[in-house]
């Protein structure tokens, strides 16, 4: 899946991640102001900085809303828009919904995109080892649907299709056009005390994705995806530290474009794309300080390492990153945050724009 794609959808998943309530400075201010908005607009500025895509610049106007204005239970759902353009010749555009009703019985999520990705990777089975320029372009559609079981625990099923058409500098790949058509089963277990900023509680997510051959795929592949974030109170709960482990276990003949690449939401601090395989297993601390209302900081650090990839010297080693960033909350009604971070990893760094938490 293409790097800015991915950088979206982490995004995405940032500012909707599920979660039955607010925190409870969210709900004083609920409750101390005299009209809530039915339709809250926001337009929200991207800048970011990578080695490998160098400037991005982009505009993602969303809306967040009650479906129903009698569910007290339900959180808002949210919906929004999406446009990027980096100064490397990238460029992509998506749509996204997330909505929440029947008092947070269901949840249903729906993302589209397409864009054209101009990245690299590391090869050393060439004549010159070393970066190579590759071109994709992709089209994506996914689908999503939860039921709750019991009063934190979810169940449910994703539909995802992906079309890729990349094309290699110096034809050291065959040049590829790739449809995928992925069913994914998930359990999301989901205690957290607010939607967009938590301060206690868990969130974890067991996924386990498939491309039979049988549903339109040139070949079967699996994928196990799980993850645990945890949330801790600190400094009379004005400040919070939080933590994550996260796997992604690809199975079968994974595609090019569906390797994990080391660099984003799991690790902060690599952004050439060097690191890639067919797995990703990482961990992550993160402290969140929070100096008033609207504006924070945090410091973070962690470590990851990869398996399947094609240049064998790289797999199960050890790719640390660390670094620091800076928070505002822009609406008045909630905790939710945008900031920008700035990430140092093994031979490489990063800055990232930030719209909700990195988890």
């Amino acid at each position: 899946m293409i790097r800015p794609l991915l950088l979206l959808s982490v995004l995405i998943l940032c500012i909707t991640s599920v979660h039955a309530q607010n925190n409870t400075s969210h709900s004083k201010k609920i409750k101390d102001s005299t009209k809530e908005k039915k339709i809250e607009l926001k337009i929200m500025p991207y800048l970011s900085y990578n080695r490998n895509l160098k400037v991005m610049l982009g505009v993602i106007p969303m809306a967040n809303y009650k479906l129903n204005p009698n569910d007290s239970i339900s959180p808002k759902s949210m919906s929004g828009i999406a446009g990027v353009y980096t100064t490397n010749g990238s460029y992509f555009a998506a749509v996204f919904n997330r909505w929440f009703f029947s008092e947070n019985k269901w949840r249903v999520a729906f993302f589209g995109a397409t864009g054209n990705h101009l990245s690299q990777f590391f090869m050393e089975d060439v004549d010159v080892s070393g970066f190579y320029d590759y071109d994709t372009n992709t089209t994506m559609v996914s689908a999503a649907v939860k039921r709750q079981i019991t009063e934190s625990l979810y169940g449910g099923l994703t539909y995802t299709y992906s079309f890729f058409d990349t094309v290699y500098e110096d034809d050291v790949q065959p040049a590829s056009k790739t449809k995928v058509n992925a069913l994914e089963v998930n359990m999301l277990y989901d205690s957290r005390n607010s939607q967009y900023y938590p301060t206690k509680g868990i969130n974890t997510q067991v996924r386990l994705v498939t491309y039979p051959e049988w549903f339109g795929n040139e070949a079967s592949a699996n994928k196990f995806i799980t993850n645990y974030n945890t949330y801790f109170p600190m400094r009379q709960d004005n400040d919070v530290l939080a933590a994550r482990f996260s796997g992604q276990f690809g199975l079968g003949d994974v595609p090019f474009e569906q390797q994990e690449t080391i660099g984003g939401k799991d690790i902060r601090g690599y952004s050439e794309g060097k690191y890639r395989g067919d797995g990703l297993i990482s961990l992550q601390g993160e402290y969140r300080y929070n100096f008033n209302q609207k504006m924070g900081l945090v410091g973070f650090a962690g470590i990851a390492t990869i398996y399947g990839s094609t240049n064998e010297d790289f797999d199960w080693d050890a790719y640390p990153g660390f670094g620091v960033g800076y928070r505002y909350n822009v609406f008045n009604g909630m905790k939710f945050n945008v900031g920008l971070d700035a990430a140092v990893g093994k031979d490489d760094w990063g800055i990232y724009f930030r719209i909700g938490e990195s988890f």
